[in-house]
C-alpha cells in the first residue's frame, strides 16, 4: 500500500503527551472527496448544545494501526482512513473534529469520564463494551495471525498458536482471543505478550521474542505487503476469524451526539464519499452497507 495524505478539512490532529491535554493543530492537504462535503445545518442544530458550544467533538485514538490511523513521516501526523472519515463526518456536522493520541486500553474510561466524546481507533463493537458504550458502525473486519516471513513455526490456524507465543495489544478483541484459546491449548499452554500499541506487538514478532501476532485484518495486510515491511511479516492464512463491527464509541448517555454521528455518516455512505474514502485506503471489502447503531 501507497502513504496517503490527510485530510484535514474539518479535522484537526492532536497529539496528547503523559496525560497533559496541551496540544497543537497540524495541517496538510486535504482530500477533494472530503471538500465536496457540504455541512447539513439540521444535523448541526441536533449536536448536544455542551459540543455547539465549546466548537469541536473530540475523539481518542491510537495512532499504531496502519491504515486505519498511524504517524507519516514526521513522526507527529497522523494519517489513515479513520482521520478521513473524521474529516468527512466533521464538515458534514459543520462543526471541526479532533482526534488526540491516546491510551486504547483506557480510552473507554476516558469517554464515560467525559475527557473525550468518543473513541475512533478500530474498536471492536462487542457486547461486552456495549454495557460502557453505545457504537456507531462503520467497518466490517475479522482477525488475522501475522508472523515472521518465511512463517519459520509452520503456523496456519489458531490452533498452532499452541504452544507457541503471541503478541496482543493490551484491552483489544484479540485479547480475549488468545485468552479464550489458551483454555483449549491444554498442557501446551500458550504464552501471550500484552503490549500497549500494535508498533509494540510488531515489534515483538520482528524481533522473535513471540511466534506470532494477532491483529485486525487491515493492520496485518497492510504490514504484509508494504515495500517498508513486507520482508519481516506475512500473514499466516488468508481466514479471517471473528469477523464483527467496528464503531465509534460513544458515551451512552450521550444519545445525541451518536445520533448525530449516525445520521452524518449515512449521508457520507448515500454520497458515495464513505466508498470513495475506503477506495482510497485499499478497504473496500470492509464496507458497511448503511450506519447502524450497536450493529442494528
Amino acid at each position: 500500500m501507497r502513504v496517503r495524505g490527510l485530510a484535514v478539512l474539518g479535522i484537526v490532529v492532536l497529539l496528547a503527551t503523559g496525560g497533559c491535554t496541551r496540544a497543537e493543530p497540524v495541517t496538510a492537504g486535504g482530500l477533494d472527496e472530503v471538500a465536496a462535503v457540504t455541512r447539513d445545518a439540521a444535523l448541526y442544530e441536533r449536536l448536544p448544545g455542551t459540543v455547539r458550544d465549546r466548537g469541536f467533538i473530540r475523539f481518542v485514538t491510537d495512532a499504531s494501526y496502519a491504515p486505519m490511523e498511524y504517524f507519516a513521516a514526521d513522526g507527529r501526523t497522523i494519517i489513515g482512513f479513520e482521520p478521513d472519515l473524521a474529516a468527512a463526518l466533521g464538515n458534514v456536522l459543520g462543526i471541526r473534529v479532533e482526534m488526540v493520541m491516546g491510551d486504547f486500553a483506557t480510552s473507554l474510561d476516558e469517554v464515560n469520564d467525559g475527557t473525550y466524546d468518543g473513541v475512533l481507533s478500530a474498536m471492536t463493537d462487542t457486547g461486552q463494551r456495549r454495557e460502557r458504550a453505545d457504537f456507531v458502525n462503520y467497518f466490517n473486519t475479522g482477525t488475522s495471525i501475522l508472523v515472521q516471513r518465511g512463517n519459520p513455526r509452520g503456523i496456519h490456524t489458531l490452533l498452532d498458536l499452541c504452544g507457541n507465543s503471541a503478541a496482543v495489544k493490551k484491552g483489544t478483541y484479540q485479547e480475549k482471543m488468545l485468552l479464550t484459546l489458551r483454555k483449549t491449548c491444554s498442557d501446551r499452554g500458550l504464552t501471550m505478550h500484552s503490549v500497549a500499541t500494535n508498533a509494540d506487538a510488531l515489534v515483538e514478532l520482528r524481533t522473535g521474542r513471540v511466534t506470532a501476532a494477532l491483529q485486525d485484518f487491515p493492520p496485518a495486510s497492510f504490514v504484509s505487503t508494504d515495500e517498508r515491511t513486507s520482508a519481516f511479516f506475512q500473514l499466516a492464512s488468508e481466514e479471517q476469524y471473528e469477523p464483527g463491527l467496528f464503531g465509534i464509541a460513544v458515551d451512552k448517555g450521550n444519545t445525541e451526539l451518536r445520533d448525530c454521528l449516525r445520521d452524518a455518516l449515512q449521508r457520507l455512505i448515500d454520497s458515495g464519499v464513505y466508498a470513495d474514502l475506503l477506495a482510497r485506503w485499499e478497504l473496500t471489502a470492509s464496507a458497511v452497507p448503511a450506519a447502524t447503531v450497536n450493529g442494528t
